[in-house]
């Protein structure tokens, strides 16, 4: 089981209400766009903190694919990350994105971090 995250490059909704387009919209950006240099320097600062599960061995990463930035694609990056490590990589993952002017989704909560 995992815990997905989906964050992109846009302005912040005004509530939860206001993402149901754009996120949709960002779902379904095609696998073949290469992740704009935001979402890349977003992923590059998650992989300081933890590393990519595919260079460990052991269970450190929280990622649950790998490499990380095969999870992005234009504008949007959609991870999921191992249930164990979720609460505090999820935490992390958020506050990174609200930093760097992202916007962040929690599918399983259907609603925008922080």
């Amino acid at each position: 089981m995992s815990y997905d995250l989906a964050v992109w490059e846009d302005e912040r909704p005004a509530d939860d209400k206001a993402f149901t387009g754009r996120y949709e919209r960002y779902v379904d950006t095609d696998a073949e766009h290469p992740p704009t240099e935001h979402i890349a320097a977003y992923v590059a600062a998650l992989l300081e903190r933890w590393c990519d599960v595919t260079e460990v061995e052991e269970d450190t990463s929280p990622w649950s694919t790998g490499p990380l930035i095969g999870e992005a694609r234009g504008p949007l990056v959609y991870f999921p990350m191992r249930w164990s490590m979720a609460e505090e990589a999820s935490g992390y993952a958020a506050t990174l994105a609200d930093s760097m002017g992202l916007v962040c989704f929690d599918p399983q909560q259907i609603q925008l971090r922080p």
